[in-house]
């Protein structure tokens, strides 16, 4: 792995990372689920039209429409709608540390259901990954975490999980911006007729607001993509995903530091130890290749 894989990959992490607090202060001062449908409906154009700028087409296979539509609902729809809503009450520290376990769930899901083998290494990771959720999760709730929006945080996980096992396929017969691209609308879909039913469209224009929209739009819903498909490009699948150990040291320390939120030493333990069953897990996963 050489110094530019390494870079893309801190920055891959930082930038997924990041999303949360950006978030949190978007649905601060307006719709979540509308703003997040015309979040995805931009970033839809924009990743269709990089895609016809790279010369590929929407004639995609079968497998390949199955994972757009599923990814577009599972990933979009479901988990950063789930997400969105849920941290007009919980914090984007926690929302981070929720869905940073989404590669554990993965692991444990591919043994499950696809008969994935999973090294001793793999086991301790998924057990490490438990035990620091407990941590974190007893701290909370002890002081009071609103434990509606945790339970949609988890089904939004859950959701990210089968949207992360359904790409499997996907990337076989090229198009990948394009599927990008074209996901991004089913997610925008979604979330308009969700919206038409559950928001009132009361917005509070401010700076922070305009700002936090914009770099959502484009830096976690296109830039880190494009980078992401670069680095597996690069190094491969397996090993640009050892990068998401780093997901809940960022995604705490930038809300800690973006936006205020305490961070107490259950937190910080419980991080270490999820980090370390993550790691743990991409390891096992290069052993095996």
């Amino acid at each position: 792995m050489d110094i530019r894989a390494i870079f893309m990959g801190l920055s891959f992490a930082f930038i997924w990372s990041s999303a949360f607090s950006s978030a949190r202060i978007i649905v601060a001062n307006a719709p979540p689920l509308a703003s997040l449908s015309l979040r995805f409906f931009i970033s839809g154009i924009l990743g269709v039209l990089l895609a016809r700028l790279m010369g590929q087409t929407w004639q995609l296979t079968r497998d390949q429409w199955r994972a757009t539509f599923i990814f577009g609902l599972c990933q979009n729809a479901l988990y950063l709608g789930l997400f969105f809503y849920a941290m007009q009450t919980i914090e984007a520290s926690l929302a981070s540390i929720i869905a940073s376990v989404m590669p554990l769930m993965v692991a444990f899901a591919g043994w499950v259901f696809y008969r994935d083998r999973l090294q001793p290494i793999a086991v301790l990771g998924l057990i490490a990954g438990v035990i620091g959720v407990v941590i974190i999760m007893g701290s909370r709730i002890n002081g009071g975490v609103d434990m509606f929006g945790i339970g949609l945080c988890v089904i939004g996980t859950i959701a990210l999980t089968i949207a992360t096992l359904s790409m499997r396929g996907a990337s076989s017969g090229g198009n990948l911006m394009m599927i990008v691209g074209l996901q991004m609308f089913v997610g925008a879909a979604f979330l308009a007729v969700a919206s038409l039913f559950l928001e009132t469209i009361q917005v509070n224009l401010t700076w922070p607001l305009v700002l936090a929209f914009i770099y959502t739009t484009l830096a976690p819903g296109l830039l880190a993509t494009w980078i992401w498909f670069a680095l597996v490009a690069r190094i491969g699948a397996v090993r640009a995903a050892t990068f998401h150990f780093l997901n809940p040291f960022f995604g705490v320390a930038i809300a800690a530091a973006l936006l205020g939120e305490k961070i107490g030493l259950a937190d910080v333990l419980g991080v270490a130890i999820i980090a370390g069953g993550i790691l743990a897990v991409q390891l096992s996963k290069q052993t095996a290749a």
